[in-house]
């Protein structure tokens, strides 16, 4: 069929819905015209079109490490779909929340606040993790409670103070009261709106926000001699050696992707259990998910409370040991940084902010 013919084919196919028309054309630029025309064809079958999505990965960061389940791999359909999702703020009870609240792009996918904000302006208990390079990870959160990107996505939706729907089935019927998210649905899983489907959506919209190819990335494996100061190589020796930071922040997303127990309120009396409260087990009591150092400079405030401000009050608690505590982690030790040691780590911590996130936009129009 010729490209011509079947645009306008589509046009009537898909009726008044611009959102999912634009999304078809887009499929066909693309070079789905044999899927779309057997779509035309029958248009009374399920309307689903599958086209292929793999991450462009930044330099810096490894293919085989990806997260991604068998029963939901990406597709254009699904990404964008789920980036719809993310970025609708109708996704909560009074219609002023959406995922995009609290994982702001600027702010490296956190929103800069020491804890989140939620419908009615409630806060909650813990700062917002960043939303990027999630496609390395399996447990999600601080407290590592979602095993699946998938979980995560839609844990938030009923939680009285984030997004605050009484369950999934009141978000549900919501979302069915717009044509346009029952024909993108349609569209991308050949069924109705489901919250497993909602969840793999907005899954797969997440494994494409990414942060690589930083000034770190190319002088220490692009091989750069320029691209970080002289300062921060100092730094990244420290990084590596005395400072210790790769027991825990190691590989190339600089996360072991573990709980660990640094004393974080135990000081004054504020012991979040984290972890503990997922698996029960003493061991892990007070511990919380190693986060990714990349972007770091953009994620303040910092630690699951979001207790310290700045990197420079960040690398203070390290250099004292963090706060002793009977369930610390026994990798937590006194440093001994000198000032003009703690300025170069500072120094090195500052050329992990990349790109790859810049991508990851909010729609320019929502189904109605």
């Amino acid at each position: 069929m010729k490209p011509a013919i079947l645009k306008t084919q589509l046009r009537q196919a898909v009726g008044g819905s611009s959102l999912l028309r634009r999304s078809f054309l887009g499929a066909l630029a693309i070079g789905s015209v044999a899927l779309l025309s057997s779509w035309i064809a029958a248009p009374g079958a399920n309307a689903v079109v599958s086209n292929e999505y793999k991450p462009k990965l930044p330099f810096g960061l490894e293919e085989s490490a990806m997260v991604i389940p068998p029963d939901n791999p990406m597709t254009l359909q699904k990404v964008e779909l789920g980036r719809v999702l993310f970025f609708d703020r109708r996704l909560s009870a009074d219609n002023t929340i959406a995922c995009a609240s609290c994982h702001l792009a600027q702010k490296g996918f956190t929103d800069g606040q020491p804890v989140s904000t939620g419908i009615k302006g409630q806060k909650g208990g813990r700062s917002a993790p960043a939303s990027f390079n999630r496609v390395f990870s399996s447990a999600q959160f601080w407290d590592g409670r979602a095993a699946t990107l998938e979980e995560q996505s839609i844990g938030p939706f009923t939680n009285p103070i984030e997004h605050g729907f009484v369950n999934y089935d009141v978000m549900i019927a919501k979302m069915k009261k717009i044509p346009g998210y029952n024909a993108l649905f349609l569209q991308a899983f050949g069924e109705d709106i489901t919250i497993g489907n909602v969840a793999k959506a907005i899954a797969s919209f997440q494994r494409t926000v990414l942060s690589g190819n930083s000034p770190a990335d190319k002088f220490d494996q692009g091989g750069e001699a320029g691209a970080i100061s002289q300062a921060a190589q100092r730094g990244l020796l420290l990084f590596r050696d005395k400072a210790r930071c790769t027991k825990c922040h190691s590989g190339f997303n600089f996360t072991d992707e573990k709980f660990h127990n640094l004393g974080i309120g135990w000081d004054d009396n504020k012991v979040d259990l984290g972890r503990y409260m997922v698996t029960k087990n003493a061991e892990e009591l007070g511990a919380f998910k190693t986060p990714t150092l990349r972007e770091i400079s953009r994620t303040a405030p910092y630690m699951h409370d979001g207790r310290f401000k700045n990197l420079e009050e960040v690398v203070n608690f390290y250099n004292q040991g963090g706060v002793k505590n009977p369930h610390q982690d026994p990798l937590i030790l006194p440093l001994e940084l000198t000032n003009d040691e703690k300025r170069d780590l500072v120094e090195f911590l500052r050329t992990l902010n990349g790109e790859g996130w810049q991508n990851a936009i909010a729609p320019k129009s929502f189904p109605q």
